[in-house]
């Protein structure tokens, strides 16, 4: 059985969604789409497959309240690795990446970005599943997303034809509207989610 170790990127600075959000308090520490924040909501949609506590990704201002967020759900995690300052997704992944390697033990590892919402929890629990054969394959697997209209804010991916798991044919990043007009009467592009496994 595959290990799936959950690394939960909350290192965002969050300053698009001022003044709701904020530098001193982004919205993966804000209850955006329920209850819960959005970076509680991550582990709780992930909890049921993870075989270990998250790898926790955030800015060191935030160190308190991402422990905080995640004690009050039950998270126990596997380690909170603390950015000095903002470098993206690859390093954040790197360094997830050396953490999970210290034990030995060869985990996949399950990317996710801690602003998403995702109302198909279960949906998206079984597609995980699904995808560990091709991870355990050695395959880099991201998870696309059917888009509901164009949109230029977000990169895409031109899947091969086919159903269920597919190569990515393509990354295209951020299109201008014509060019994503086109891509979702294609039906052959999704959005990038920013997961991976």
């Amino acid at each position: 059985m595959s290990i799936i170790q959950p690394v939960i990127l909350s290192g965002g600075s969050g300053t698009r969604l001022w003044p709701l959000s904020r530098e001193s308090y982004p919205k993966q520490f804000l209850p955006l789409a329920g209850e819960q924040t959005m970076l509680q909501a991550t582990w709780q949609r992930v909890a049921p497959i993870a075989s270990r506590g998250p790898l926790v990704i955030a800015n060191e201002e935030h160190r308190f309240v991402a422990a905080e967020q995640l004690h009050q759900v039950g998270a126990e995690p596997a380690a909170i690795i603390l950015e000095p300052m903002g470098r993206n997704t690859a390093p954040a992944i790197a360094v997830a990446a050396l953490e999970a390697t210290r034990d030995g033990a060869d985990a996949l590892l399950l990317v996710l970005p801690s602003d998403h919402v995702i109302s198909d929890e279960a949906t998206f629990r079984s597609v995980v599943q699904a995808a560990t054969s091709a991870a355990e394959a050695g395959k880099l697997v991201t998870f696309g997303i059917v888009p509901t209209g164009p949109e230029t804010g977000y990169g895409y991916i031109k899947a091969a034809d086919g159903q269920g798991l597919r190569a990515v044919e393509r990354f295209v990043e951020k299109p201008d509207l014509d060019t994503a007009t086109g891509y979702v009467a294609s039906g052959q592009y999704y959005w990038n989610s920013g997961m991976f496994l």
